[in-house]
């Protein structure tokens, strides 16, 4: 018993910490993806598959996933849980208080107040909800390639850019 409170605890406080928790739905063989979240009411709550949303590949309800969480400030993994997933009927309480909280921590939405009610029209809103007992961590990296995407970082740099910052130096 001690034991299993425990690892509740370590779930709850080290999910509640995280920024990002990683996330693998069994119903599908899709990678792992990074989620933000939040913690409300005993489960790690997301929102997305709607547009500008995050996407929720293998997440469906009454199925079961993977959570990893990591650790905020070195990145590493901390702990591993296995979760049930309960997507939350729109407008019902449940639903309500979860957006409360999903809404004080999304970054960057275009519609800001707004937000809630294009949730409930366009989005999911999920509860991974912690069942069982943690998963041993893997002695692999489990490092995975990126999912594609158009978006890049690198750009060749422009050709007057070696004269402009000779030019500054003197």
């Amino acid at each position: 018993m001690t034991s299993e409170l425990l690892e509740r605890a370590l779930v709850e406080e080290a999910t509640k910490k995280s920024g990002l928790i990683w996330v693998q739905g069994t119903a599908s063989a899709a990678a792992a993806r990074a989620l933000w979240h939040v913690w409300y009411e005993g489960a790690a709550c997301v929102v997305g598959d709607g547009p500008g949303e995050q996407p929720l590949p293998g997440l469906v309800d009454g199925g079961d996933a993977v959570v990893t969480v990591r650790s905020k400030d070195k990145g590493g993994r901390i702990v591993t849980w296995p979760a049930r997933v309960v997507e939350l009927a729109p407008g019902s309480p449940e639903w309500e208080g979860a957006v409360a909280e999903l809404k004080g921590k999304r970054l960057n939405a275009s519609d800001g107040e707004e937000m809630p009610e294009r949730w409930r029209r366009e989005c999911r809103v999920l509860r991974l909800e912690p069942r069982g007992t943690t998963v041993p961590l893997p002695s692999d990296s489990q490092a995975a390639r990126p999912v594609p995407t158009s978006a890049t970082t690198r750009r060749p740099i422009p050709a007057a850019l070696p004269r402009l910052l000779r030019r500054k130096r003197t």
